[in-house]
């Protein structure tokens, strides 16, 4: 079911009444109030992970984090794909229904499907690059399912079934997405936001310590989408389609060497990868704190790439996309 949602109301975040923590195994799962949790997430600089069975990819482990609301449970699980993609397995514990994002290739997808004894409902895809929708044409035949994509580049989308718009609200079984036009990566690009459980899927648009490369669109058009995914709660975890923390922390450190939570973050994250464990989920606080791309305005970037004082946002961005792309 879609509904459109006016303007001012397209990303306002639902009450969620509880909310699962999922904390390393051999420790209990604990069910948390809002207020609580936040205070308790607070304490930590880097989200908590239960790690689940093992990756082929990256060498990395697939993890199961839940996310609940007062009426459903929505899990979610990373899938390593190809060399550095991810793709996420969502399934609502209540009604069975379950979901793909960004498939980038149908055999670890399948992999994941016979392990859980699990069928395929939906394929919701960011945008049309190959790397986030190479396998759609096997997995729709395969399950017969549904194809989901931005309609305004529905020519570009292996298989699609349903068309969404930025300001849509589509649900998931019982869960509301709200559909966000992000545009900057590509042209089409939308972001999939899950209120209830405060996670967005960002595709190519935000990445940890980064944001996607400007193959279509402008700075601008960048920058605004980030703004939008910016005006979430700062809790919001937030699911990106690469791998590429490692190497955004080192250009990140490159232009803000004094940020200390973007030390801490960094450290974490060289941690993490040596042992070939995942960095995603990140948090929008995170990002805030670290990510160049939404520090636009900090001196110290703009002194180390010669930003002038007078120059918009905008155009910080993209004179720092294109000392990323040079790095």
């Amino acid at each position: 079911m879609i509904m459109k949602l006016p303007i001012a109301m397209a990303f306002q975040p639902c009450s969620r009444v509880t909310t699962g923590v999922c904390i390393w195994p051999g420790v209990r799962q604990l069910r948390l109030r809002k207020g609580l949790l936040y205070g308790f997430m607070r304490c930590f600089s880097f989200p908590l992970r239960n790690l689940h069975g093992a990756g082929q990819s990256l060498r990395v482990s697939r993890f199961l984090c839940n996310a609940s609301s007062a009426s459903s449970a929505l899990q979610i699980e990373l899938v390593p794909c190809l060399r550095d993609n991810y793709a996420y397995l969502l399934h609502d514990v209540n009604t069975g229904t379950v979901g793909i994002v960004d498939p980038s290739e149908a055999v670890p997808v399948i992999d994941v499907l016979n392990r859980k004894n699990k069928n395929l409902t939906y394929i919701l895809n960011t945008h049309h690059h190959f790397d986030h929708t190479g396998g759609n044409t096997e997995l729709k035949a395969r399950y017969g399912a549904k194809v989901i994509g931005f309609g305004k580049d529905r020519e570009r989308i292996p298989g699609i079934d349903i068309t969404l718009n930025g300001g849509d609200k589509w649900m998931f079984a019982g869960h509301e997405v709200y559909v966000m036009e992000t545009p900057g990566h590509t042209r089409g690009h939308i972001s999939f936001y899950f209120p209830g459980s405060g996670a967005i899927f960002t595709g190519d648009t935000l990445f940890s310590l980064s944001c996607g490369k400007l193959f279509e669109g402008t700075p601008d058009e960048m920058l605004a989408s980030l703004r939008k995914i910016m005006a979430l709660p700062e809790d919001t975890k937030i699911y990106c389609g690469h791998e590429y923390t490692l190497s955004n922390s080192k250009f990140a450190l490159a232009i803000e060497p004094n940020n200390e939570a973007l030390q801490s973050y960094a450290a974490q994250i060289a941690q993490l990868r040596a042992k070939g464990l995942p960095t995603i989920p990140t948090t929008l606080q995170i990002e805030k704190s670290c990510n160049p791309f939404l520090r636009t305005s900090s001196k110290e970037i703009r002194q180390s790439l010669n930003i002038p004082d007078t120059a918009d946002d905008a155009k910080a961005l993209g004179t720092i996309r294109q000392a990323k792309d040079n790095f």
